[in-house]
């Protein structure tokens, strides 16, 4: 059988955020209080109901790796990065993103440390609440150090590996909670050029030391960023599939929604593919035929025993319906195989 997973994010009840201001911002480089409508001081206990709530939906589905939803996040990037050491937390600085919108980042004014857990109660938290195989996700160094205005190291590539350090203390700290370890990496796509020079050596000092499954995800962006902006998904990676360079047991590739040609998937020869086969742009969920019909065309490049089903990214900006219909049809078309 094909296992399934998410990738990590899971839409989040309209009681805890407000999701107009997410269409102002889409994706929070800083923090942003102001998106949860709970008070501070019942907003730990109505981030755990959300985390409840998403894992049993997970669960419900038939998802055999769950994560938290990623309920107390405002966004992937913003609560990690905003927790080190060295960032000017009152004067944020300005990047460019993947869509050459100037936006909001953190600005690099000193060292890059980390002081504390970030994730470690969250993973806590979920380890409590199922019996099921478990994975958070956090953002990689190259994606950290691309979206940071740096007035310190005043080099992308010193950036990198600062945040790779901090990025590996916080996953070694992780690891004995989680059965998989995730870095999220979209700007490997959004600057393939750069990530050329040293995206792996940062994931790799990222990753140093861990011996549990470790995924890298890598996607071309938010479905639902790319519907506001009125732009399209490239058809295929310029980067990714280097990552079978890299110390990482597992690559998590959308290929769904950007139409991805399976037979680049040829070129992933000791890596477990988990693969997205989910469009969460398409305006109705897929069916499980449609599932298990992009999942034969994998096979014919990748064994099942290196084969892993997931939506092609993370899922919070879905309405709960059609985020819980998408994930029965990625278990029932995982199945039929």
């Amino acid at each position: 059988m094909i296992e399934t997973t998410v990738v990590g994010s899971y839409p989040q009840p309209d009681w805890l955020v407000d999701k107009t201001r997410y269409r102002e911002t889409v994706v929070p480089r800083i923090r942003m209080p102001e998106l949860w409508r709970v008070s501070v001081a019942s907003l730990e206990e109505a981030q755990d109901d959300a985390v409840r709530l998403a894992v049993a939906d997970m669960q419900h589905a038939g998802v055999d790796v769950v994560s938290d939803g990623e309920q107390r996040r405002e966004s992937y990037f913003n609560t990690f990065a905003n927790a080190l050491s060295g960032v000017d937390l009152d004067h944020p600085g300005e990047a460019i993103n993947r869509l050459g919108k100037r936006q909001v980042v953190p600005r690099v004014i000193g060292p890059i440390h980390r002081q504390r857990s970030v994730f470690v109660r969250d993973a806590r938290f979920l380890r409590a609440l199922t019996t099921r195989r478990i994975k958070l996700a956090v953002p990689g160094p190259f994606t950290l150090a691309a979206l940071a205005q740096d007035e310190h190291y005043r080099d992308r590539e010193r950036l990198a590996m600062a945040y790779a350090d901090a990025v590996n203390e916080e996953l070694r700290e992780l690891e004995p909670v989680l059965d998989w370890i995730q870095l999220d990496e979209p700007y490997l796509e959004a600057r393939p050029d750069e990530a050329k020079a040293y995206a792996v050596p940062a994931i790799d000092r990222a990753l140093a030391g861990l011996q549990k499954p470790t995924c890298i995800h890598v996607c071309f962006g938010y479905a639902f960023s790319h519907a506001l902006a009125g732009t399209s998904k490239s058809g295929g990676y310029r980067f990714a599939l280097e990552l079978e360079r890299s110390r990482a047991t597992h690559l998590s590739l959308e290929a769904a929604q950007p139409r991805l040609d399976p037979s680049s998937f040829d070129a992933i020869r000791t890596k477990t593919l988990v693969l997205g086969v989910l469009d969460l742009g398409a305006p109705a969920p897929e069916t499980a035929e449609a599932v298990a019909t992009r999942l034969r065309a994998a096979l014919r490049y990748v064994p099942g025993e290196r084969l892993v089903a997931a939506p092609d990214c993370g899922m919070k900006y879905l309405d709960r319906a059609s985020a819980g219909a998408r994930l029965r049809a990625l278990v029932e078309g995982a199945r039929a195989i």
